[in-house]
This record gives structure tokens, C-alpha cells and sequence, in this order.
């Protein structure tokens, strides 16, 4: 049985329509600041580089970075 943890940036958008736009990046630095992410989100909103079905992106909602943990309870036989 193993233990696999993971941590990611979660960043989410409003778009034009109004609607939640989640981009997820895997393994952020450590040491990475709330301003260097709304920075970067700013970027993304100033250069408009997303396509969604809502719209462009135009603020900013929430920032997150989120740990999951998850335990195997079964290894299988092996045969």
C-alpha cells in the first residue's frame, strides 16, 4: 500500500460570460508568492491567450494551491 502526495496551483478566472475558467499547473515552486501568481495573472488576462466558450478572460477569482494525499488501500496479487 502507498502513499502519493501531490501539490498544484490552481489559478481560476471569470470570463466574459461570467463563468469560472481553472487553470491547474502541477508542482509550484515552493517558495512561490501570492504576488508572483496574480502577476502572472494579470499577464494572462492582459495577452489574452485562452480561448473559452464563455469569452475571454477578464479577472481575476481565486487563487489556491491544493495538497492531496492519496492512499492505495489494495495492491493487487501478483500472478
Amino acid at each position: 500500500m502507498a502513499s502519493v502526495t501531490r501539490k498544484v496551483l490552481r489559478m481560476t478566472f471569470n470570463n466574459a460570460l461570467g463563468n469560472a475558467v481553472t487553470i491547474t499547473l502541477a508542482n509550484p515552486k515552493t517558495d512561490l508568492t501570492a504576488a508572483q501568481v496574480e502577476a502572472v495573472m494579470d499577464q494572462i488576462i492582459a495577452k489574452n491567450i485562452f480561448l473559452t466558450s464563455g469569452g475571454d478572460l477578464i479577472s481575476k477569482r481565486d487563487v489556491k494551491i491544493v495538497n492531496t494525499t492519496t492512499d492505495d488501500l489494495y495492491d493487487q496479487p501478483i500472478t
